[in-house]
């Protein structure tokens, strides 16, 4: 029970320091937007042009850290662009960090609490390293960009009306960085940032489609870049952009309400072997020690656990739908 209790104060600790340092980051990143945003205006020129690229990423790309984890590590670039997706300033470093703290305190409980077998321990700790923290950043990204879906087609509309007033392109997504809540808002106001301090307005908009990946964003970007090559009525454009966004997602709710029985079931079936097990345990625990005492119930737990993932992973692919 004490190393199981030094186990949660050592991940708590490790925790606590990765969000102190990300708020203190976060307040850092604040103080250098303000003092941008009161030189931009006598700043920004041709002369300027990528600066606010480079100004921008310094603060998570320029640490010597994370270089070195860039050489060390297989596709770190990607990792920090998942990070990024999540809106939150979660750094490579303190993913990594929570990553092996969380391997670590699975590992002390299975192996010194529990007594499993070492290998099945250090099995069990890296899934929960690798996994869990994968499946958080994925959630949060997924959470970030259904906000931005349910936003984006009156950040459209709002744009429509603006150029059918006879606003330019440049004044609209202004209006939009300063209309809409994030994170729609926070997104078109880097792009004026961007295009403030000399980057081209296609070259910003393509940043931030690459940075939500996101392919309603890519629709507008292409729509932009299309208009200011071969010219047309960019309002009408718009309009029908919208309308399109809107109907996506109505289809898409209509495909979730519809699938919803099969991922409850799913969900269902692939708890219960869980739950029944915590409720055996708890009314005979003699009865199910010997899966974590004798070698040949290790075995068999580990094989029972291995077939379940595939099992919840192979009905979790059947109740998805793509639009």
């Amino acid at each position: 029970m004490e190393i199981l209790l030094i186990s949660l104060g050592v991940f708590t600790t490790i925790l606590t320091g990765w969000v102190g340092l990300g708020a203190g980051r976060t307040s850092r990143s604040r103080i250098l937007a303000r003092r941008l945003a009161a030189v931009g205006p006598a700043k920004g020129g041709p002369g300027a042009e990528g600066d606010a690229v480079t100004l921008r990423r310094d603060n998570g790309a320029g640490r010597g850290f994370e270089k070195s984890l860039g050489r060390l590590l297989p596709r770190v670039d990607s990792l920090r662009k998942r990070l990024a997706r999540t809106g939150k300033n979660l750094s490579v470093t303190g993913y990594l960090i929570v990553s092996v703290g969380l391997a670590a305190a699975v590992f002390a409980v299975l192996y010194l609490v529990l007594h499993l077998h070492p290998g099945m321990s250090v099995l069990s700790a890296l899934a929960a390293g690798l996994l869990l923290p994968h499946m958080v950043v994925s959630m949060m990204a997924t959470r970030r960009q259904n906000r931005f879906n349910n936003l984006f087609p009156d950040a459209i509309d709002l744009m429509v009306r603006g150029l059918r007033s006879g606003l330019p392109v440049t004044e609209c997504i202004k209006a939009v960085g300063r209309e809409m809540a994030d994170p729609v808002g926070i997104e078109f106001r880097r792009v004026t940032d961007e295009v403030r301090f000399g980057a081209k307005i296609n070259e910003a908009l393509w940043a931030a489609a690459h940075r939500l990946d996101m392919p309603e964003f890519k629709f507008f970007v292409v729509s932009l870049s299309v208009q200011q090559e071969t010219g047309g009525n960019l309002a009408e454009t718009l309009a029908n952009l919208s309308d399109i966004l809107r109907r996506r997602r109505q289809m898409r709710l209509k495909i979730k309400a519809m699938s919803s029985e099969a991922k409850a079931s799913a969900m269902i079936l692939g708890s219960l072997p869980f739950i029944m097990f915590c409720i055996i345990y708890m009314m005979n625990p003699d009865y199910e020690s010997l899966l974590f005492t004798d070698p040949r119930g290790q075995f068999i737990l580990g094989a029972g656990l291995v077939t379940m993932a595939m099992g919840i992973f192979v009905m979790s692919r059947m109740v998805r739908f793509e639009i």
